[in-house]
């Protein structure tokens, strides 16, 4: 399993991220799926939800819902900042 989930991460995650890093509206998009995604893990943590992961017999605890609102409430105050606070500088055409 481990081999996929690095597989999918190299083949999905690093465009995503070159995308994010060179357009702004991308980091703004980003940003409101980031708030919306911890609230939603953050409220199945506190109404202790467990919630099953489709077509296996896995359970993601309440626990791990924290861990997860967590990192989503951090990337989106990363994605807040950079997409709609932070100006970088201009290029000189």
């Amino acid at each position: 399993m481990l081999p996929y989930l690095v597989a999918a991460i190299i083949v999905i995650g690093l465009p995503t991220l070159y995308v994010a890093m060179r357009y702004r509206e991308y980091r703004k998009f980003l940003a409101g799926a980031f708030f919306v995604s911890s609230g939603m893990q953050f409220y199945f943590y506190f109404a202790k939800i467990p919630i099953p992961l489709m077509w296996t017999s896995a359970v993601q605890s309440p626990e791990l819902s924290a861990v997860r609102g967590t990192v989503h409430f951090v990337l989106f105050l990363i994605c807040l900042y950079s997409g709609w606070f932070f100006r970088g500088r201009r290029r000189a055409d």
